[in-house]
């Protein structure tokens, strides 16, 4: 999601005055950067969005492709590796060129598209995580009735719901622009100009979009997962006291079961602080800006979107770090032999 990317407020910050478009009266001011400079850039940027695109690819190749791996908390992990490929296929590339000259060629309802897509992936990415946290909570604090809670039904809609509400949020948002009510005619004066694709904030809209994309379900995140944390540490205890009696093979697989789940929320916990961390910088921004007469530079929220949107090249190399079956799976993948009969039915976790 982006507040400011391709626009400026200020431009003082320009030395030599260049427009997107010469000829049109109007036209936004274009950044101008020597050719070093904008060269590094393209060279991360590119960088960042193959590394989110081929790595989410992976994700959803391995689930989809693996039988073991058709569980509900991987369904959920499939979803969001789809919301961050998309965002890495369509997002970033174009929103590449707007950082990096600060000008839009591609007219104006392409880009109430982009932006009503950016921001709808941005929630869409937290909306996951929450429900992927519920998914945890059950399979760790309520195991006994984990299969009658989290049923394929239920995932449906936590699903559906990923999308659906960031999705009408968004496009709801930015196309009835009630993004900028209330200042309407600050915006004209100050912020449109021809060529930019700026998304702007009035103060109420801005905490509104704020507190549903990010703020909200960040602390009930925050909250499940603290009690996922005790909760498990309570079972490791236990599962330790009862091996110093039980040595039987029944015994062996409760533990294990609960030391994989437990594991798993471990590492869901670590893809939700990464989420935080890489977030949390910009909706501080977005929140505080149009109460402080938008005074961030616009080359610093830009660089703060660029942070978040390397997110989702995180998730990927989280999992790889974490789950040996995606190590295992990745092997499988690369090498080819994901294209050998049956080797949807590989065991991962051998």
């Amino acid at each position: 999601m982006s507040l400011s990317s391709g626009m400026s407020y200020n431009n003082s910050e320009f030395s030599r005055k260049q427009f997107c478009y010469e000829s049109i009266s109007g036209s936004c001011p274009k950044i101008i950067r020597p050719f070093s400079i904008q060269f590094s850039l393209y060279v991360f940027m590119a960088l960042a969005i193959l590394v989110t695109v081929c790595g989410n690819l992976l994700v959803i190749t391995s689930i989809a492709h693996f039988k073991q791996l058709h569980t509900s908390t991987n369904y959920l992990i499939l979803s969001l590796a789809v919301c961050d490929f998309l965002l890495g296929g369509f997002i970033m590339p174009c929103s590449t060129i707007r950082s990096v000259n600060g000008c839009w060629y591609l007219g104006d309802f392409l880009c109430k598209i982009h932006t009503s897509t950016d921001i709808m992936l941005s929630t869409a990415s937290i909306f996951h995580l929450s429900f992927i946290s519920i998914d945890r909570y059950f399979a760790v604090c309520k195991p006994l009735i984990y299969r009658t809670k989290i049923t394929s039904l239920s995932i449906t809609i936590m699903i559906l719901g990923s999308w659906i509400v960031p999705g009408v949020f968004a496009y709801g948002m930015i196309f009835l622009e009630l993004n900028i009510k209330g200042k309407e005619d600050y915006y004209k004066r100050h912020v449109h100009c021809i060529g930019g694709c700026p998304v702007f904030f009035s103060e109420a809209s801005g905490v509104f979009a704020s507190m549903i994309s990010f703020f909200i379900p960040g602390f009930i995140m925050l909250g499940i997962y603290l009690k996922i944390y005790l909760v498990a540490r309570q079972q490791a205890r236990s599962i330790k006291d009862m091996t110093q009696y039980f040595e039987s093979s029944e015994e062996n697989k409760t533990g294990i079961s609960r030391q994989r789940e437990r594991k798993a929320a471990k590492t869901l916990g670590v893809v939700m602080g990464v989420f935080l961390i890489c977030w949390t910088p910009f909706f501080v921004c977005n929140i505080m800006s149009p109460f402080i007469d938008y005074s961030f530079p616009p080359l610093l929220i830009d660089a703060l979107v660029w942070f978040g949107y390397l997110n989702s090249a995180f998730n990927p190399i989280v999992y790889a770090f974490f789950y040996s079956w995606f190590k295992k799976a990745l092997r499988i993948t690369i090498t080819g032999k994901i294209f050998r009969k049956y080797s949807c039915r590989t065991n991962l976790f051998s």
